[in-house]
């Protein structure tokens, strides 16, 4: 496989050299510009971030926009495919891009690859790259059986979402008609905290108008810096009631230049349901990503884990979804699976990174009878989580979604991205909260629900909240990565935690909190501050003490080395360790009819149960060590994984480093390969259970939580060492697992496993996508494959 070509050389095709290198001829720095590190190395190699006078919490964080969510059509009729670019290195127009949006799905989806629709852009490729194209097909799924959607009977698609990636673009309010609420009713209706989607009358029930801008004072960011869904801000959010099969068709409107992206970030992508429990075909494969004028159409089946073989007789309503109308339509499988907060990302072979830092995230909330996103049905089923009572299900008022990343952006505004750090990983020197920089929100005098998502590329961070003098604010933590937990786990000191301050996430991991503001008057001021401090992308460095952050003793501080007038560095501290979000509290007058979490603490109430495993299961399973470090690694590409005590490979979507038999319960042991890194370790299509970390029990937080996100590392709330249980049901196909320090895994640190299908012997070939059309190679295995390294939960 060392003579084999990239799996994504494909992608570079028209660029001047056609390779990698095309994609960063267009940064803003070069090579030889940037810093070498030492001391505070943030942003990484580059300067100080100018903030063009703006002042903190001066404009107001902006709430999620949904992509409604539509019925399949009963017929398809013929409409218009996705508008052409205006030229090679550009995009559809605006209003024509609008139009094909509004317009009814077309082609119908199919099980297998629709080969009736030919890329619409063939023409404008061709020219670009200067040949005929041969088999250049409008879905960019790979042909046949192998990647054909699982289940396709059994969970056809009952509604479907449209959307597309392309440069940042001013909003024209093209989702208004999606949002359930409608900007009628409860807190974004007339009168409501949230009427005005960026808080100025122009905005009153519209995103119409709103730029794609950190702060108002922030320039715009140019199309090339920003790819966005839609293009637009703010981000974008799905709303689904779960057991509702989901068809996410994704088209990329990117620039058919690879080098049309203003030095970093790659026109080719693959969308990844971090954590959905989906077959491989919708996985969002690293190697399964398509070309620009294409689609993917993802069919997530949204059915819980167990459903072929677990409840068959749908006989617990606790395994259920809203039906519109107070009620429950029950449906197959576990219901100790259920999800709530899920996210959608690029998984582009040695591009996450710097796609996903570009803009292609969103979020997914999924509700359930359990968490049904309405406080005030009480049928002894819906845990009544905050949210608000205008929607049978569904409801936003005090449901808030947060996405919490650093950026950084150059001299003129425009955000950045250090393409040249291959090692540590790109760390940004400010913290945004949805895209805005230090915002505020205003919030009644009640409990509100927090879904907070650490969305950054190397970044951990550590969150706390306070009041205006400073004084830790006791909460509730109510899930974990995507699920509610068991218990809700109150941060007030007990249960070993530290009062109003969350334990450390990692990238990609999530947190559920209550937070209960009654607690405070009219006009009081609470803040979210960061206190984890990193010197580089190498990991998180220390916690720094709440009050040395509050009260200024610990503060960076932009040091102007050559008296030009603009600062060259940062000194003293990271300045992501700061108040990063204010909340400003609103009266209140409705009732509050949410839950208390205290009653559901350990030794309580259960929230949903924790699954469980028999000690002969334990003893049977599988058992399986990735260790994550950087043993024979390159230049490129130095981070490597090894399986089972083999050799450490580099990444190589062709290799099947495990492959666990369908329906089994594994032990997949994960180590940190040492020399002080920090790795935050995902892997796909299911959540897990912590067993141990080192030779001890998880903390309280991870002890009643399903988790997708495994911190291994030096720092004190992780370990060397973490052990979880894990199933295998339901669906079959390619997956694969990673350091989600984007970075890491696309200098390799990602190894590729396998489901077959009962009975399934050969190994699944890989696909190999080009302008072409997907093509296929055999794929090869380590021998320890099949037999993993023993049996049982040993750690050695």
């Amino acid at each position: 496989m060392n003579n084999l070509p990239s799996t994504n050389f494909g992608s570079f095709e028209g660029g001047p050299t056609g390779t990698y290198v095309d994609a960063g001829i267009n940064n803003y720095y070069t090579e030889e510009q940037l810093g070498t590190g030492g001391g505070f190395d943030v942003p990484s190699g580059a300067p100080p971030s100018p903030l063009f006078n703006a002042q903190p919490f001066t404009s107001p964080v902006v709430r999620f926009e949904e992509i409604g969510t539509h019925p399949m059509p009963a017929s398809y009729s013929l409409q218009a495919p996705l508008p052409r670019p205006a030229s090679h290195h550009g995009y559809p127009e605006p209003t024509a891009l609008d139009t094909f949006l509004l317009a009814p799905l077309y082609p119908e989806p199919t099980r297998e690859t629709d080969t009736s629709q030919p890329n619409p852009w063939k023409f404008d490729v061709e020219t670009f790259i200067g040949r005929s194209l041969d088999m250049p097909l409008a879905e960019g799924r790979p042909l046949g059986e192998p990647w054909a959607h699982q289940l396709w009977t059994e969970c056809p698609p009952e509604r479907y979402v449209k959307m597309v990636q392309t440069g940042a673009r001013t909003n024209t309010g093209l989702r208004d008609n999606e949002q359930r609420h409608g900007y009628m009713h409860g807190e974004f209706g007339p009168g409501g905290l949230y009427h005005q989607t960026a808080g100025t009358a122009a905005t009153a029930g519209t995103t119409a108008g709103i730029e794609v801008k950190f702060h108002p004072t922030f320039p715009v960011q140019e199309n090339h810096t920003l790819w966005t869904f839609d293009g637009t801000f703010p981000a974008k959010l799905v709303t689904v009631p779960f057991g509702q099969a989901l068809l996410f068709r994704h088209h990329n409107a990117l620039p058919i230049d690879p080098t049309a992206n203003r030095g970093f970030g790659i026109h080719t992508i693959s969308t990844h349901l971090h954590n959905g429990h989906n077959p491989g075909e919708s996985d969002g494969s690293p190697n399964a990503f398509y070309f620009p004028g294409q689609f993917w159409d993802y069919r997530w089946p949204l059915q819980l884990a167990g459903f072929t073989t677990t409840n068959q007789s749908m006989g617990d309503p606790r395994a259920g979804r809203p039906d519109g109308n107070g009620g429950i339509v029950n449906i197959a499988g576990d219901y100790r699976e259920i999800p709530s907060t899920h996210w959608f990302h690029d998984h582009m072979f040695d591009f996450t990174s710097q796609n996903v830092y570009k803009g292609n995230a969103g979020k997914i909330n999924y509700f359930t009878s359990v968490d049904r996103g309405n406080e005030g049905l009480d049928d002894g089923v819906n845990l009544r989580l905050p949210s608000g009572t205008a929607l049978d299900w569904g409801n936003r008022d005090y449901d808030v979604n947060l996405l919490v990343h650093d950026k950084c952006w150059d001299p003129s505004g425009q955000l950045w991205f250090n393409i040249f750090d291959t090692d540590t990983g790109m760390l940004g020197d400010q913290v945004l909260v949805n895209w805005q920089w230090r915002p505020y929100m205003d919030v009644r005098a009640r409990k509100y629900r927090f879904r907070i998502l650490n969305a950054s590329i190397a970044r951990y961070l550590k969150l706390a909240l306070v009041d205006q003098n400073g004084t830790p604010v006791p909460f509730h933590m109510i899930s974990n990565d995507g699920n509610i937990m068991e218990h809700a786990i109150p941060f007030d000191g007990r249960f070993g935690t530290e009062p109003g301050v969350l334990p450390v996430q990692g990238n990609g991991e999530r947190c559920g909190i209550i937070v209960d503001f009654s607690n405070f008057a009219p006009g009081d001021r609470l803040y979210m501050v960061n206190l984890l401090e990193h010197k580089n992308g190498k990991g998180p460095d220390d916690i720094i003490d709440l009050q040395d952050v509050i009260s200024g003793d610990y503060e960076a501080v932009a040091r102007d080395d050559d008296g030009d007038g603009v600062p060259d560095r940062w000194i003293d501290g990271d300045p992501g360790v700061a108040k990063i979000l204010e909340f400003r509290v609103q009266p209140y007058s409705g009732t509050d009819l949410s839950m208390d979490p205290a009653t559901y603490e350990p030794g309580g109430n259960k929230m949903i149960e924790v699954p469980t495993y028999t000690s002969n299961e334990l003893a049977n399973a599988r058992h399986r060590t990735f260790s994550f470090g950087r043993s024979s690694g390159t230049d490129r590409s130095p981070w490597t994984v090894k399986t089972d005590g083999g050799q450490g490979l580099t990444a190589d979507t062709r290799r099947i480093s495990a492959r666990p038999a369908y329906g089994s319960l594994e032990i997949w042991h994960f180590e940190n390969g040492g020399n002080g890194w920090s790795h935050p370790i995902h892997a796909h299509f299911e959540e897990a259970v912590i067993l141990r970390r080192g030779d001890e029990p998880p903390p309280s937080w991870e002890k009643w939580a399903r988790k997708d996100v495994f911190r291994v590392g030096p720092l004190d709330e992780s370990t060397d060492e973490v052990e979880v249980a894990i199933r295998f049901r339901d669906f079959a196909g390619t997956f694969v697992g990673h350091c989600h320090n984007t970075v890491h895994e696309d200098h390799a640190m990602l190894y590729r496993w396998d489901i077959n299908q009962p009975g399934q012997l050969m190994l699944l070939p890989t696909p190999i996508p080009t302008w072409d059309g997907v093509g296929y190679v055999n794929s090869v295995a380590l021998p320890t494959f099949l037999t993993g390294d023993g049996f049982g939960p040993s750690w050695k």
